[in-house]
């Protein structure tokens, strides 16, 4: 199964900039979109359905033109889980997750943290997150979440560490967090395929920071531990340019 996780900055930008056209090539399984940005009533389904993925579920924001996830699907999932249940992170649009009878995929935005208040809700959201999947693995073990995490994990993800110990995406109070969410039992896919620095999945639009790579690696697709053996490539897409992310891809084996 190849999926792919893609923070589009805005759904209906991605498509003017070519997303649909690219969405074919690639031809992924499941494609998991964060901060889309749009209901789907502002949507024309049809384009979607024409691309190859006619099952399409999105989860919005409560406010308009804000935040927002989708996972758009080849096959019929036997589940569809909107949200969390958790009403302090749910109105914002943030989790939305897909079930087969062998692999069950997540598509996460994580907040950011730009101001105070913002990243006193980060700092809540991440807690909540990290207990609501503790718990939910129990019931659905085979479990892949992809998506925005808004958090550089060390400092080979990130091109400027030293400079950026202060700003929210490498805190050290986020990095322990990710550190935590790892240790209970997943895997970052990419980097159990590549050790390598200077793999990032966001650049600044200031700057010309995609051209000269000073990027950060805040896009992961998370496997839990137990289906390590399963992962057979994970990476990123940096010449996909409909947005300041880029894809990130995971092939993993299902039975």
């Amino acid at each position: 199964m190849k999926i792919i996780s893609y923070n589009v900055n805005g759904i209906r930008a991605a498509i003017k900039k070519g997303f649909l056209e690219w969405l074919v090539d690639e031809s992924p399984d499941i494609i998991c979109l964060q901060e889309t940005k749009a209901n789907k009533e502002q949507l024309d389904l049809d384009l979607f359905k024409q691309a190859g993925y006619g099952y399409n579920y999105w989860f919005s924001a409560q406010k308009k033109g804000y935040s927002g996830v989708a996972v758009l699907c080849k096959k019929e999932p036997k589940h569809i889980e909107y949200g969390t249940g958790i009403e302090s992170m749910d109105f914002e649009g943030r989790n939305i997750r897909v079930d087969y009878d062998d692999i069950s995929v997540m598509s996460l935005y994580l907040p950011s943290g730009t101001n105070s208040d913002r990243l006193s809700f980060k700092y809540e959201y991440m807690d909540l997150f990290l207990d609501y999947i503790t718990e939910l693995k129990k019931s659905v073990p085979n479990l892949v979440i992809t998506g925005d995490f808004n958090i550089c994990r060390t400092e080979i993800d990130i091109h400027n560490p030293k400079t950026n110990k202060n700003t929210s995406g490498f805190l050290p109070e986020e990095r322990a967090w990710l550190a935590t969410f790892i240790d209970s039992g997943f895997v970052d896919s990419l980097r159990h395929i590549n050790k390598e620095p200077h793999v990032y999945s966001w650049w600044s639009y200031r700057a010309n920071a995609r051209n000269n790579n000073k990027g950060w690696r805040i896009d992961y697709q998370m496997v839990n531990g137990h289906m390590i053996e399963q992962i057979e490539n994970a990476g990123v897409l940096p010449q996909a340019k409909h947005s300041d992310h880029c894809p990130t891809v995971l092939e993993i084996k299902t039975k």
